[in-house]
């Protein structure tokens, strides 16, 4: 099959399943409404995809998937029903829609309970290119892994390998609501990887390197991909505990965005009206540096976290939710936001892609402003209180003399109150991470404490 017959094929199988999806939707808001519900919601969707792992030159698995579902939810005097089905067969719709009503008799009734406002319903809906079939058959995908794995195994000091491996998967949803709304969803997912040991004995490391893009053709080389999974581990080598002191720290991107992770938590709807998250009525305050800017943009192109309405159905909206370092304003679902007296901010489900701007450079620029420091590169463990903000974790990296990378670090810990690390950020570089649904570059902030020896 020809390239172009393959992807006109792939277009007609989505519209085919499109319009499944919305006429299951429509059978269950039927089904709904003339049970006597006051509001009624439902979820339909068809994933798939293919993932190879190989290791040491041989395949280990291969594995397809294709799963299709419904979920549904209906309200009654405030009551709440839930039921899903992994079966999309017209009698079991509507059987999951009976046992959604029978359950929402057994709940307690909250007043906010509900649909999202009908004026609150995304109106518009721009075309965001996530959706780029590839037909990557098994072999296909063997041969890139392997191609990975070997990559990164060609340089001598590469001992072991926990292997390289290659996914492409797809997904489609329809939500709809029995306020009038319907909304499509669809995108494609690529991603490779690779796991490599170095060294011997007790000084063994591990280390590993991905890449993760909406298109098959954005994805970086096999080549590329093993030859930096084998930089990374083997710089590794030879790691040393440091002395106990307080000193700036740099978070690495793919550590940084786990800071971000902690702050989101902390202004998201279900932890602030269960009074557990440290950033409670915050709304207002300084948080970050007046030079820091945190942004939501959901329609990026491309983009991990891209989309035209949420969870809800609600449309997202462009923000600046850290505003000159002051804090704008929270992550809300209908719910969260009715039981905390404000709106739906579109975020039913997550955020989408959020983007951490402000004063920086190079990685580099950063490391010689530093001077004399330790440079994260991974943290372990779940130290962190979201109720008073306290942060602690085991961490590895490399530690920073003279401005510049020194030696390999190992089983340190890093402490600190997110309030304060979120005040004393120095600078956020230029070496932005955009693979996952937080942009982010390395991350420096003052005035740590690091526990070594």
């Amino acid at each position: 099959m020809s390239e172009v017959t393959s992807v006109a094929q792939a277009d007609a199988d989505r519209k085919a399943g499109f319009e499944e999806l919305e006429a299951r939707i429509q059978d269950a808001l039927r089904r709904a409404t003339r049970a006597g519900v006051d509001g009624a919601e439902a979820t339909a969707s068809i994933h798939g995809g293919l993932s190879v792992n190989v290791r040491l030159g041989e395949v280990e698995t291969i594995e397809h998937t294709r799963d299709r579902g419904i979920s549904i939810t209906v309200y009654a005097d405030g009551r709440k029903g839930h039921a899903s089905s992994a079966d999309l067969e017209p009698e079991s719709v509507l059987a999951c829609v009976d046992r959604a009503v029978e359950i929402a008799r057994f709940t307690e009734a909250d007043n906010c309970n509900g649909l999202a406002d009908p004026e609150r319903m995304a109106t518009e809906f721009p075309d965001l290119d996530l959706w780029h079939h590839h037909d990557l058959d098994a072999q296909a995908a063997i041969d890139r892994a392997l191609a990975i794995e070997e990559a990164g195994r060609a340089d001598p000091g590469i001992t072991n390998s926990e292997g390289g491996s290659v996914s492409s998967s797809f997904g489609q949803s329809v939500y709809g609501n029995s306020n009038g709304f319907m909304g499509q969803a669809s995108g494609t997912r690529y991603s490779q990887s690779c796991v490599l040991v170095g060294g011997k004995g007790e000084g063994m490391q591990r280390d590993y390197w991905y890449d993760s893009t909406r298109s098959f053709d954005d994805l970086e080389s096999p080549e590329f991909t093993g030859q930096e999974a084998a930089r990374r581990t083997l710089r590794r080598l030879d790691a040393r505990r440091v002395p106990t002191a307080k000193v700036p720290v740099a978070f690495a991107p793919e550590v940084a965005r786990s800071l971000v992770g902690h702050f989101t938590g902390a202004i998201a709807g279900s932890a602030l009206y269960r009074n557990a998250s440290f950033l409670k009525d915050a709304v207002g305050e300084q948080l970050f540096p007046d030079w820091l800017t945190l942004s939501e943009r959901p329609f990026l192109p491309r983009a991990a976290g891209s989309a035209t309405f949420d969870a809800e159905g609600v449309a997202p909206s462009d923000r600046d939710i850290i505003d000159a370092g002051v804090l704008t304003g929270y992550i809300l679902s209908s719910y969260s936001a009715r039981r905390l007296g404000l709106e739906s901010t579109g975020n039913a489900g997550g955020v989408h892609n959020l983007r951490l701007t402000g004063a920086g450079g190079t990685q580099a620029d950063l490391l010689a402003d530093i001077g004399t420091g330790l440079l994260v590169t991974e943290v372990m463990g779940q130290g962190v209180n979201m109720v008073t903000g306290n942060y602690s974790r085991g961490a590895s990296g490399f530690w920073i003399e003279n401005g510049e990378i020194a030696f390999p670090v190992e089983e340190v810990t890093v402490a600190g109150n997110l309030r304060d690390m979120f005040m004393n950020i120095r600078a956020i570089g230029e070496d932005v991470d955009r693979r996952g649904n937080v942009h982010i570059g390395t991350v420096v902030v003052d005035g740590m404490t690091l526990a070594g020896e």
